[in-house]
């Protein structure tokens, strides 16, 4: 170590003029540096008394920071591979951008931060649909991790090591993963199949397959998650269903289109009663209830003949799906009471039993 000292300062002795040279590289290369921080922070400050009082820069203070931040980093970037080119020294130069990336993999990182709430609150709350607020949702809980792990990778790629084992191993990684969360997955891809065909909104209601025994069978939708289906049923029970399950069957939707519906209540009555006394009946106590349309008339028809009655079956429009329940229990609690009134029977299964005697 003291020789190669001696023979350096000996070298520079003999010929000063590189290390001169060099000496004034660096005093330009600073002089320029100072005068670009200078005139970038002059330009910024005009801007920001210009602009500051707009809407956009009043609800995001923060940009005019990080516009300063990364003016600031690029003159300081440029500055130290000025320098490095002066020196050409090959093994710092890897090391440097290596820092470099993995710097600005850090700001990728604020900005992402930074842009994806501004995109949910300017572009995902004005769309019609679910399926922008649940990606962004998504892209702001992993956009870390893909961005780290980006830069982690081409960092060592600057150093010079080899990262096709790592991409190998991280498909291998990926198979396994793949295979030991196939449910999780499949649940996911048909979280974003709901939400792109979207055959039921938040606060529809829909038919629920899996309720409990003797607990109500539909309910609302609470929530549409990537992996799973939250439903409130009218019995204030949340059920959660996920969402390969309801790919796989019939989604029954009361309210996707209108919240119009039909509902068909069947009414047995003697073979000796009126008919058209019944069906007057029925048709003047469904009218009775304030949800019941009165533009689509009330229908009570004949469905069929039974071994003791004859079924007929009322159809009453009712402006709000949520009273389906309460237009049957009325229905019927009416219906009994009135037809007992008018003297109209209402069957139940008899039998006749002869007996015989012979002799």
């Amino acid at each position: 170590m003291k020789n190669f000292l001696i023979n350096s300062y000996d070298k520079v002795l003999k010929d000063p003029w590189p290390l001169l040279n060099a000496a004034f590289h660096l005093l330009g290369i600073f002089v320029a540096a100072s005068l670009a921080w200078w005139i970038l922070n002059k330009l910024l400050a005009k801007l920001k008394k210009r602009y500051e009082g707009t809407q956009f820069f009043l609800k995001n203070e923060i940009f005019f920071t990080l516009i300063r931040r990364a003016g600031h980093f690029s003159i300081l970037l440029v500055t130290a591979i000025w320098i490095l080119k002066v020196f050409n020294i090959l093994f710092v130069e890897k090391i440097f951008f290596a820092a470099i990336i993995i710097i600005l993999t850090y700001f990728a990182n604020g900005i992402a931060n930074l842009l994806i709430p501004l995109l949910q609150e300017r572009l995902a709350k004005n769309t019609a649909t679910n399926f922008d607020d649940v990606l962004l949702d998504l892209f702001r809980k992993f956009s870390g991790i893909i961005i780290y792990l980006t830069g982690f990778v081409l960092a060592l790629d600057a150093l010079g090591v080899d990262i096709m084992p790592f991409v190998a191993g991280a498909g291998v990684v990926g198979i396994a993963i793949g295979f030991a969360a196939k449910d999780t997955l499949s649940n996911l891809i048909a979280g974003v199949l709901l939400i792109i065909d979207r055959p039921f909104e938040v606060g529809d209601r829909i038919e629920v397959w899996t309720a409990p025994s003797n607990s109500a069978t539909w309910g609302d939708v609470m929530d549409i998650g990537m992996r799973a289906t939250k439903i409130r049923t009218t019995d204030n029970i949340i059920i959660v269903i996920p969402n390969n399950e309801i790919m796989k069957r019939d989604i029954i939707n009361y309210t996707t289109i209108t919240d119009e519906i039909r509902v068909r209540i069947p009414i047995g009555i003697g073979y000796d009663a009126d008919i058209k006394k019944a069906k007057k009946a029925v048709e003047e106590i469904s009218y009775e209830m304030d949800w019941v349309m009165k533009d689509q008339p009330t229908k009570v028809v004949v469905k069929s003949f039974g071994d003791s009655s004859v079924n007929l079956e009322a159809r009453i429009w009712i402006k709000d799906p949520r009273r389906r329940i309460d237009t049957i229990s009325y229905v019927t609690d009416r219906t009994k009471e009135v037809f007992d009134e008018e003297g109209i029977e209402i069957p139940y299964p008899k039998r006749d039993i002869i007996i015989r005697k012979e002799s």
